[in-house]
C-alpha cells in the first residue's frame, strides 16, 4: 500500500498563488510518475501536470506557463506551484502516484490517489 497526504489548497483571489504538496509513504519502491489532476462537478478528472521518473514533465495546455511541478526524490514529495490563478482553476486537486511494488522487473504496478484538496479562485 502507498499513502498520499496532500496539503496546500485553499481560497485565493484571481492572480494569486498557491503551492500544493503531496507526500508519499509506504511500499513505494519504484515510482514511475507523480502528478496532479483536478476535477469539477459533472466533469471528468483531468491531468494538470505530471513528472516522470527521469524528470520530464507534462502540463495541460491551460496551465502551461503558470503552473510548475517539481519533486523532492529524497522525501517522495511532489509539489505544484500555481501562479496567476484564474477562477477557471477552481477544482478539487488530486495527487496521483504510479509505480511498481517491488524492485524486480515482474513486480506489480500500482496507481494510487490522494484524498483531494480544494482550490477555489475568486474573481
Amino acid at each position: 500500500q502507498v499513502q498520499l497526504v496532500e496539503s496546500g489548497g485553499g481560497l485565493v483571489q484571481a492572480g494569486g498563488s498557491l503551492r500544493l504538496s503531496c507526500a508519499a509513504s509506504g511500499r513505494i519502491f519504484r515510482i514511475n510518475a507523480m502528478g496532479w489532476y483536478r476535477q469539477t462537478p459533472g466533469k471528468q478528472r483531468e491531468l494538470v501536470a505530471e513528472i516522470i521518473s527521469g524528470g520530464s514533465t507534462n502540463y495541460a495546455d491551460s496551465v502551461k506557463g503558470r503552473f510548475t511541478i517539481s519533486r523532492d526524490n529524497a522525501k517522495n514529495t511532489v509539489y505544484l506551484q500555481m501562479n496567476s490563478l484564474k477562477p477557471g482553476d477552481t477544482a478539487v486537486y488530486y495527487c496521483n502516484i504510479k509505480g511498481f511494488a517491488g524492485w524486480a522487473i515482474e513486480s506489480p504496478a500500482y496507481d494510487y490517489w490522494g484524498q483531494g484538496t480544494q482550490v477555489t479562485v475568486s474573481s
